[in-house]
């Protein structure tokens, strides 16, 4: 079906992504999995074209667009690329800057979105503790007040853009009596004195993605560091985790999609017992589900980005665009890999790759578990 939602505005924008993507990203692709990250010619000529200040006011160097669908697009058109694109720019640009826009006070935003918009500044966010995932009531970093300075100790991990970032905006317990009431967000830089970096995590997939563990021993920042309210950084995470939240669905549908295409084209190429395999009527009946799974999965989250970019995307339908969507990109990539045979299990072929990528969706963000949590105590329960 056609989509409704974007005008020419937002398709023109589109153009001028794939055109970026085509030339400067597609053709050294694969050494970013090679080296297992995104280099900075990547951030500094995404800067340049725009891409990373959708979210930034243009008098801090951004392009102030004030408009989430160009965000939706951009994820789109990266996640047809890779997962880890998305998730990467995700985290910078969807995610992370939109925290300095909303809370940070005049002196950070010019101190850093100049920078983060340029991609000078790389962005990542600090949430999720070795000991502890979707819980993040539970963390364990500390800010302990000496003086007019803070101390920070701590550790975080499976942290996106975390081998390459300059700043962290890191959750830390600032006033562990108030458990989730005592939860600030501190802006922490990599160079500061006492921040280290563990290894660059071997995961399973997303190679393209610098993924890693964060130290923190003894860490002195000032008063100029909080992002947000002093104590309040609990509330500041849930208020801004329905866009992340439907950030993650709009690369899953993307990402998936774009695989079921070239898997569509498979089928119609490759030759089995004298015809095409996607004659099968196994094979037909298959992709004929699939993308309906897709399209059916695209209205809905439509509804849900529009409904975003008029700020009334509730909590509980972004949970649901996300488990849901999650859910269905992995299903799709499973029955692609299969129809593709001994080939689909080929990490030279996209599908596998794609596969592997799409295994995390389901956890990270919030479980789907946690995702069903939330809804259900919508109902009442």
């Amino acid at each position: 079906m056609k989509r409704e939602i974007y005008d020419e505005d937002h398709e023109a924008f589109r153009s001028s992504v794939r055109e970026f993507l085509e030339r400067s990203v597609i053709p050294e692709v694969e050494t970013y999995a090679e080296k297992k990250g995104i280099p900075r010619e990547f951030w500094l000529e995404a800067g340049k074209q725009g891409f990373l200040g959708l979210e930034i006011p243009e008098e801090y160097g951004g392009a102030g667009a004030g408009d989430y669908r160009f965000n939706a697009v951009m994820g789109e058109e990266l996640s047809k690329v890779n997962a880890a694109l998305g998730s990467c720019w995700g985290i910078h640009a969807d995610i992370t800057a939109p925290y300095i826009v909303a809370l940070g006070t005049e002196e950070q935003k010019q101190r850093w979105l100049p920078g983060v918009a340029a991609g000078e500044i790389l962005l990542a966010i600090g949430m999720t503790e070795p000991s502890g995932g979707s819980d993040l009531a539970a963390l364990k970093t500390t800010a302990v007040r000496d003086g007019d300075e803070w101390v920070i100790n701590g550790s975080k991990t499976f942290i996106t853009n975390g081998y390459s970032a300059d700043i962290v905006l890191t959750a830390v317990r600032t006033s562990p009596e108030k458990k989730a009431r005592g939860i600030t967000l501190f802006a922490i830089p990599a160079a500061a004195e006492g921040f280290s970096r563990g290894r660059k995590l071997d995961k399973v997939g997303q190679d393209e993605s610098d993924t890693a563990e964060l130290f923190f021993e003894n860490v002195r920042l000032g008063d100029d560091h909080i992002v947000g309210e002093l104590d309040g950084g609990f509330i500041h995470m849930m208020q801004k985790l329905p866009q992340e939240r439907l950030g993650c669905a709009v690369s899953n549908i993307a990402h998936a999609k774009q695989i079921l295409l070239e898997t569509i084209q498979y089928a119609k190429d490759r030759k089995a017992f004298g015809q095409s395999i996607g004659q099968f009527q196994h094979s037909k009946f298959l992709l004929a589900e699939l993308v309906t799974k897709i399209e059916v999965s695209e209205a809905f989250l439509d509804q849900c980005v529009v409904a975003h970019a008029k700020g009334e995307l509730t909590p509980v339908d972004a949970a649901k665009a996300k488990w849901w969507t999650s859910e269905i990109q992995n299903d799709v990539l499973d029955h692609c890999v299969q129809l593709h045979g001994g080939y689909g299990f080929m990490n030279e072929y996209r599908v596998a790759r794609a596969w592997r990528d799409a295994r995390v969706s389901k956890i990270w963000a919030g479980s789907n578990e946690i995702m069903k949590e939330l809804i259900g105590r919508d109902l009442g329960f």
